[in-house]
Parts: C-alpha cells; sequence; structure tokens
C-alpha cells in the first residue's frame, strides 16, 4: 500500500491531537507525520502513536513534500498558510471556517457528499461542528423526501470554545459549590458553570449568531440544497463534551415514521438510539469518545403534518472536526 506524508497543522491543539489519534486508529498508511505549531510551540516533544514528533514552525516552506495538510488553525493561519500548502503540491483539508463558503472550495461530510472531494482545488473544507452532526443525522430523511425547511436548536458543549472552555466550566462550578461569589467569565460571555448562554458567535443584522447562520449556508452546500432555509438557535450549555441539536425537519412529503426510523438506522455514520419506554436517547455522556451521530426522540410534528421531529447528538472534537477531516483525506488516497 502507498504510504502518504501528512502535516497536521496546530497540531499541539485538542483538535490537532485528536487528528494525529483519529489517523492511527483508522490505519492511515502514513510514511511521514509532520507536525507543525505556531512559533512558541516550535521544539516541543509530541509522543503520538506514529512515535515522538517534534513540532515545527508553521511557516511558508514548512510543506514541502507533503501529500495532505490537516489544518486545526485558526482562519488568519489557514489563509496565510494556503498558497504554500498548495504550491508545495499538497491537498489541504482545513477544519477553520476560512474557505467554507468559497464556491471554489468543496465542503465534505464523507457520508454525505463524497464525491465532492474530489472536485477540490488544492482545498477541502471540514465544516461547521454542529452542521456535521446535524445533517449526518437528517440525510436519510433527504433521500426519502427533499428537505425544505429546518428548525433547530443546538447545546454545544464547552469544549467546543477550545481546551479552555472546560476548564473555565469547571474552576467556575468548584467556586460556586464553596460558595465564592468572585467569578469573572473569560471564555464565554457569562457564568457558564450552572447556567446555559443562547449566544454562540457575534449576532448579525437578522439578530442570528454567526454559528446560527453556519447550519444554513453550509448545509445548502453540502446538500446541494440551495433554497434550503434554516431557522437556528445556538445554546453554550454548561457539558464537557459533545454537541446535542434539537431539529424539526420539514420535508416536501408526508413521511411515515417508521420508514425514517428504518432509513436512520441504516444511513451511514448514524445510530437509531429511540427507545423512549427504556429512556434511551442521545446523550452527550453516551456519544463522547467515539465517531457515530445518535438519533432519537423521533416524532411527528405537531404544527406541520411534514414536519419531523428529532434529538441527535455527537462528539464534536472527533466527528465534527478531527474524524471528518481524516475521512476526507482517505477520500483522497481512495481515488
Amino acid at each position: 500500500m502507498k504510504k502518504y506524508k501528512v502535516g497536521v497543522m496546530g497540531a499541539t491543539g485538542a483538535v490537532g491531537r485528536q487528528m494525529i489519534d483519529v489517523l492511527a486508529e483508522r490505519n492511515f498508511p502514513i510514511e511521514e507525520l509532520r507536525c507543525l505549531a505556531s512559533e512558541r510551540s516550535e521544539g516541543k516533544k509530541l509522543d503520538t502513536p506514529f512515535g515522538e514528533c517534534v513540532v515545527q514552525k508553521t511557516c511558508e516552506t514548512a510543506f514541502e513534500g507533503l501529500d495532505i495538510v490537516l489544518g486545526a488553525s485558526e482562519n488568519s493561519v489557514a489563509e496565510a498558510m494556503a498558497p504554500y500548502i498548495k504550491a508545495a503540491g499538497a491537498v489541504f483539508v482545513d477544519n477553520s471556517s476560512a474557505f467554507r463558503l468559497n464556491p471554489e472550495v468543496p465542503l465534505v461530510v464523507p457520508e454525505i457528499n463524497p464525491e465532492d472531494a474530489l472536485a477540490h482545488k488544492g482545498i477541502i473544507s471540514n465544516p461547521n461542528c454542529s452542521t456535521i452532526i446535524t445533517l449526518v443525522a437528517i440525510n436519510a430523511i433527504n433521500k426519502l423526501s427533499e428537505i425544505k425547511g429546518i428548525y433547530a436548536s443546538t447545546y454545544q458543549a464547552t469544549s467546543g470554545a477550545g481546551a479552555a472552555g472546560p476548564v473555565e466550566m469547571f474552576e467556575q462550578s468548584a467556586k460556586v459549590l464553596a460558595g465564592e461569589s468572585d467569578i469573572e467569565p473569560k471564555v464565554f460571555q457569562h457564568q457558564i458553570a450552572y447556567n446555559v448562554i443562547p449566544q454562540i458567535g457575534g449576532f448579525g443584522e437578522n439578530g442570528y449568531s454567526s454559528e446560527e447562520m453556519k447550519l444554513q449556508n453550509e448545509g445548502r452546500k453540502i446538500m446541494h440544497l440551495p433554497e434550503l432555509k434554516v431557522s437556528c438557535t445556538c445554546v453554550r450549555v454548561p457539558v464537557e463534551r459533545s454537541h446535542a441539536i434539537s431539529a424539526c425537519v420539514i420535508t416536501e412529503d408526508k413521511l411515515d415514521l417508521d420508514e425514517v426510523r428504518a432509513a436512520i438506522a441504516e444511513s451511514a455514520g448514524c445510530k437509531l438510539y429511540d427507545n423512549g419506554d427504556a429512556h434511551e436517547y442521545p446523550m452527550p455522556i453516551v456519544t463522547s469518545g467515539q465517531d457515530i451521530v445518535y438519533v432519537g426522540r423521533i416524532r411527528r410534528d405537531l404544527i406541520n403534518d411534514n414536519g419531523i421531529n428529532l434529538w441527535c447528538c455527537g462528539d464534536q472534537v472527533r466527528k465534527g472536526a478531527a474524524t471528518n477531516a481524516v475521512q476526507i483525506a482517505e477520500l483522497l488516497i481512495e481515488k
């Protein structure tokens, strides 16, 4: 089997480290693993499943000889480095939002639109984490009848804000339990311990946040539904890991619930987890640390006859970021 030289940009962060672990778990054929990060991490030694890796500085010359670069860096770094990655002849699979809505850049969820990845021009974008989880959950419904609209609320874990998110939550929780009142939020807009915050991202002129618009804008591109309409509310909740989404999916035709359940059960990347009598439904504590999107609480909407309500949950660090990127890389080597 041919082996590949793979770089991970942002290798010292939570998503970058997860990418490295997933590459090993999925037996990606690695000839060389090159760990790249900011100047402050240069020279740091990372213990990886592929052996010890000395971190190199992310710079214009860091990509020579690589076949694939997995990006886990912020937008500014992705934008600055993309031309040099392409010039080096590598394919850039980027987890930032920098190129997601660029019409020249495929936006890919392998279970939904794998063929789009092969039309790349050197860059492929990884979608937003809650977008990935939601679309994997509802893809089977779209195959039964085209989705016209979605009402959704996301309940997003603190680790979605980076490694500092859970740290702040646990520190605040300890203070609350100790009866201390000097809680000063730094990562989030307000105290997150014992609280929920209905804002992720900045608000636009329409009153929706940047995070809330991603499900519509990215969903249109991934599912090839240019007229898709989505009304979304994103909420940060005091959970360490795994995002949950409540969605009402409105389809062109009225669907049979048993047919919907059967389709979801057979859909790639999904697990039907829907037994209310046994108190069996998706939860962060059930879905963390693995790559499957759990789907449950499936029921007909009581307002719109063509509406299907469901609840889904998935690990946003893995399937919502690192694993999806590695799956895209797998599509590249399968061709």
